[in-house]
């Protein structure tokens, strides 16, 4: 059966990847006998319009976090906010706007201005605010930019004062996301971080005194090393008292090629448990679902009305478009990423502007695209539309499914629906399936394997 493991999660939405979970073995589970099969043959992906998000990379950092696997650029520690013009970033914000321009749509189908928009990073605070507006100008030139687009920031504490906060809003930046992590200064120094805990009062206060400025999110990660649960508890409650409209909250990822990927092994100490780990994520849902917050995806939570519309385009399983280094796009049923090192994401930049580039709408597997249905799906409070599944992968298959969760609505890790989102047993009425919280969250990795080994046998 299953066992207590620490929660696994997707990244922040840096270079989005779909990760094939590893299955478990089949002997350890109750899964139905008789396995329909009718995904195994290829289909043509139904016809998308132009992506309607737009991710922007912005890599640079003024040092590498201990945590940190994604592809950046450290401008140094003394690097700051008020900084002349660095020529690694205008000439990468220069490449950048190449590759923008250079991206070739679908001339026969009607282009979407863009309803979201993510400055991602790195820390894309560091970058000046007249080469953000070039980039949007770029963008709206492009794609056109819809009067009521989402435009999210990330922002690290130390790294942005009132004045450049306000030349961004004025831009039309309406969302940031505040890298705080932790409420302790010994846990931001064992993390790496270029900021203390000074800076990141000083940074919710520049943000919540930003005029017109109410929709910002804040990060924080558990299951770092020597972090207790007392600890936990207080960044919690920091968060909380702070006031955010949204909150993420990642589980430490040990990655190799990383510091922390030299130092530590996950679930041995100084890292927490897996037990830990498990109790940190409880704490974090019944803290902020208690201080109003909706758990609407596995580690995000916000008040109402304020879900990550970016976000949810990757959730939703919709086209995307990504721009810059390591950066990724689903486009035409294709999910594609940049290289990860300036050098050759320079040379793919000068090869998509010789034509010699071409992400062309391809033939998918059935069930590659019903597997990332699920695991996508499956990380929401929505969770899995049964209705539309059928549609696209057939009845027979959305019936194993059903049968091959039958034991986890019992144990309590999945809940079924019907279509007024009330609780069934009953497979026969089933409309939605969703993954408990937190007990089904926390597991969330073993239960889409074994939706995996229904779609794939």
């Amino acid at each position: 059966m299953l066992r207590s493991l620490r929660p696994t999660f997707l990244p922040p939405i840096h270079s989005f990847k779909i990760p094939k979970l590893p299955f478990i073995p089949m002997s350890s589970l109750r899964c139905p006998s008789t396995v329909c099969r009718n995904a195994s043959t290829k289909i043509q992906p139904p016809s998308t319009p132009i992506p309607s998000s737009a991710y922007i990379h912005l890599p640079f950092c003024r040092k590498r976090c201990h945590y940190c696997d994604f592809p950046i650029v450290a401008l140094g520690s003394s690097h700051s906010n008020t900084a002349t013009d660095d020529p690694r970033i205008t000439n990468y914000t220069n490449l950048l706007l190449q590759e923008i321009n250079a991206t070739v749509t679908d001339t026969n189908t009607p282009s979407i201005p863009l309803q979201t928009i993510f400055f991602g990073g790195g820390t894309p605070s560091l970058v000046p605010p007249h080469l953000v507006s070039n980039i949007l100008d770029k963008l709206r030139c492009k794609f056109g930019i819809a009067h009521n687009v989402e435009i999210s920031i990330e922002m690290d504490p130390g790294t942005f004062d009132a004045h450049k906060l306000n030349e961004l809003a004025e831009l039309g930046v309406n969302r940031v996301s505040l890298g705080v992590q932790a409420f302790q200064e010994e846990l931001l120094r064992a993390c790496g971080r270029a900021h203390g805990v000074r800076e990141v009062y000083e940074a919710i206060d520049i943000v919540t005194g930003c005029t017109g400025l109410e929709n910002w999110s804040m990060d924080l990660i558990s299951s770092l090393p020597h972090q207790t649960e007392a600890m936990w508890a207080e960044s919690l409650k920091c968060a909380v008292s702070a006031r955010p409209t949204h909150v993420s909250v990642y589980d430490l990822q040990v990655e190799q090629g990383t510091k922390f990927g030299q130092l530590y092994k996950p679930g041995e100490f100084p890292l927490p448990s897996d037990n830990q780990s498990a109790n940190l994520y409880k704490m974090a849902s019944e803290t902020l679902r208690n201080a109003g917050y909706s758990h609407y995806e596995i580690s995000s939570y916000c008040k109402s009305g304020y879900e990550c519309k970016h976000n949810q385009t990757y959730w939703q399983n919709k086209p995307f478009f990504g721009f810059g280094l390591g950066s990724a796009s689903y486009i035409n049923g294709n999910r594609f990423s940049r290289p990860r090192r300036m050098n050759e994401y320079t040379e793919y930049v000068r090869k998509l502007e010789d034509g010699m580039i071409k992400h062309d709408r391809i033939n998918c597997e059935a069930k590659d695209m019903a597997m990332d249905v699920v695991m996508l799906s499956l990380r929401t409070a929505i969770g899995l539309d049964v209705a539309s599944f059928c549609r696209l992968f057939g009845e027979c298959l959305a019936v194993s499914l059903c049968k091959a969760f039958e034991p986890f609505v019992e144990s309590g890790h999945v809940v079924f629906m019907d279509e007024e989102r009330v609780k069934v047993s009953n497979g026969s009425r089933v409309a939605f399936i969703r993954l408990s919280d937190p007990d089904g969250f926390l597991l969330s990795n073993e239960l889409i394997s074994i939706a995996f080994s229904v779609i794939s046998p």
